[in-house]
Parts: structure tokens; C-alpha cells; sequence
């Protein structure tokens, strides 16, 4: 059955990154980091930490050649650190984020021709990357309504696309449950479509409103934790949420909630 993850970016706050991927294996989670450059990779390795997933660029964009090529170049940086600490996936935008989250190239309004076409090209080529490496590159999609105004092929539906057209092993979907939830909905037939159809490389989760722990907000996790039970999902389901209160009792509530 599935694996259980959480991103230490977002909880146990007042500690050093690395002391919370301590706190998280501790607590038999796996462990998700997001840039790995603002890291202490030494400290990160001693932590005995499993680490299931990282950001897998630095820079770049999936919509024009120049962006495109930062973000390969930048993408075979992040192989190497994946391979560092044993990371088997590496995560993907469809541009690079600010510390605030939002896009540093924004594209206003809906992605163009030429613009699918350099993303197909380009996630073809970190396919490829990673499938010489032994790593899978996941595209993730994003809400634009709150939290990632102007990320161009940000929505779940753009996202699958994107996987089923380059349609290699190497590339997969992080399906996110809370940005689905704002810009989508519908998010039980939305986990069977991508399910079904053996794109999902990972499953993110939040609680709608606030981004925190299952639980807390109007998603009913426990249904969705038996949907993927019943489709024999076998993949990570990755808590990437701000704690509510207390860190250790959200680790709790997202145990809980996906507990088989």
C-alpha cells in the first residue's frame, strides 16, 4: 500500500531544516524538502531521514527555449543532490517560484500553442534525464486562485496532459489534492482518472482553507484514503501542510486520516 510522507519545509518551524527531518523520521514518516540549495546537504544526510521528494530545478520555465534551458541545466544540478540523498522524485512547475510562491515568469492568461509545445518538448528531455539517472521528475499542479497567480499549465487537467502526451517513464503527475480542490474539485473521480491511467507519480495533501493538516478543513480525507486503498494505489502520499497548532499532533491527524 501507499507510503506516508511529510514536506519539513512546513512544520516543526522553529527548528533547523535538517532537525526536522529528524523530528518527521522520527515519527516514521518519510521526509519532503523543497529547494535543496538553502540546505545543509551534510546535516540532511546524517539525519538518517528516508527523503521521498525535492524540488527538481532551481530556475528556468517550461514556456520559452531560453527558460527551458536553465531549468534542464539547473535540473541536472538537482539529480546529482537527488542521487546525494538517495531522492527517488524530483518535482517540477511550470516556471519557477519566488519565496512567496508566486511565478517568477507569469504568464497572463491561458498557456499558448507555441507555449505547449516548448513544455512538451522540455519534459521530454527531463524524461529522458531522469530516466538515465533512475529518478522520476513530477509535474505538479497549482492553484491559481490563491496561492500561484500566473503559473502557466498550473491546473490538474494541464498537468495530466502534459504527462500523457510526453508519456515516459521518467515523468509523472504530483497530483495536489488542496490546490485541486480550489481550482477543481470533483477530487475522488479526479484520482481514479489519474490512477487509471498510471500517471500519478506522488499525492500531495492539505486541508482547504488555510493549507493545513487533514482534518482541518472540508476535504474528506478518510474517503479519499479509501479510494486509493481500493484502487491499490502503491505510491507516497506526501502531507504538504502548514501546521495548525502543534506539529507533532498534525503528523497525528494526517496519520489518522490515512490510516488502513
Amino acid at each position: 500500500m501507499y507510503t506516508l510522507a511529510v514536506c519539513a519545509e512546513m512544520v516543526f518551524r522553529d527548528l533547523p531544516v535538517h532537525e526536522r527531518a529528524r523530528r518527521i523520521h522520527d515519527a516514521g514518516f518519510q521526509v519532503e524538502i523543497w529547494d535543496w540549495s538553502r540546505h545543509d546537504l551534510t546535516a540532511l544526510e546524517r539525519t538518517g531521514a528516508v527523503f521521498s521528494s525535492m524540488t527538481g530545478y532551481l530556475r528556468g520555465s517550461l514556456t520559452d527555449e531560453d527558460g527551458a534551458a536553465e531549468l534542464l541545466r539547473t535540473a541536472e544540478e538537482s539529480v546529482e543532490v537527488a542521487e546525494r540523498l538517495g531522492c527517488p522524485r524530483l518535482n517540477l512547475h511550470g516556471t519557477g517560484l519566488d519565496g512567496h510562491g508566486l511565478p517568477v515568469v507569469p504568464v497572463a492568461g491561458a498557456a499558448t500553442g507555441p507555449m505547449w509545445m516548448a513544455a512538451h518538448r522540455t519534459l521530454t528531455r527531463l524524461a529522458e534525464l531522469g530516466e538515465r539517472a533512475g529518478v522520476t521528475f513530477t509535474l505538479e499542479n497549482l492553484n491559481t486562485a490563491v496561492d500561484h497567480p500566473g503559473v502557466p499549465f498550473a491546473t490538474a487537467a494541464n498537468t495530466l496532459a502534459l504527462v500523457e502526451a510526453v508519456d515516459r517513464p521518467g515523468l509523472r503527475m504530483n497530483l495536489d489534492l488542496y490546490h485541486a480542490q480550489i481550482g477543481e474539485g470533483n477530487l475522488i473521480e479526479l484520482v481514479r482518472r489519474a490512477h487509471g491511467r498510471g500517471l500519478i507519480g506522488e499525492i500531495q495533501v492539505a486541508d482547504v482553507p488555510g493549507r493545513c493538516e487533514p482534518g482541518t478543513g472540508e476535504i474528506n480525507y478518510p474517503a479519499l484514503a479509501r479510494t486509493l486503498a481500493d484502487l491499490g494505489y502503491a505510491g507516497t502520499v506526501a502531507m504538504e501542510a502548514w501546521a495548525s497548532g502543534d506539529s507533532d499532533l498534525a503528523l497525528e491527524r494526517f496519520r489518522s486520516a490515512f490510516a488502513r
